[in-house]
């Protein structure tokens, strides 16, 4: 599976950005997708994911209300809308996926991972 993640930018404190995940290279019905996202000098962190068969999602407790995640069967994209966006979401987001229909919020799990995109919110 090849990603591909885009749509980071600035944005002020409160704003909202959606990032996209495009996906090529097998059918995604079996796999699950998360967004996980990595600040200069820290660990990788789970943000929330999608099985792709069922649209079933999961996220973390800091993105919980403002993020939601979906996708697009047709263009086999997977989305990130980010609202009510802190200065604390500043980081680099990736997209990564995996087969399978349980979301881990292990990072390690995922083997297929695409580019960063920057997320850069000002306060």
């Amino acid at each position: 599976v090849q990603l591909q993640a885009y749509g980071g930018g600035l944005v002020q404190a409160g704003g909202s950005l959606r990032l996209s995940c495009a996906a090529s290279g097998r059918t995604l019905s079996d796999y699950n997708m998360v967004w996980v996202r990595q600040e200069p000098g820290k660990e990788r962190e789970f943000v929330g994911g999608i099985v792709w068969s069922s649209g079933s999602t999961a996220y973390s407790n800091s993105v919980k209300g403002r993020f939601t995640i979906s996708r697009d069967n047709a263009k086999s994209t997977v989305y990130l809308q980010m609202n009510t966006l802190k200065p604390e979401d500043t980081a680099v987001y990736y997209c990564a996926a995996r087969r399978g229909s349980y979301i881990y919020t292990g990072t390690s799990y995922y083997n297929y991972w695409g580019q960063g995109t920057q997320v850069t919110v000002s306060s």
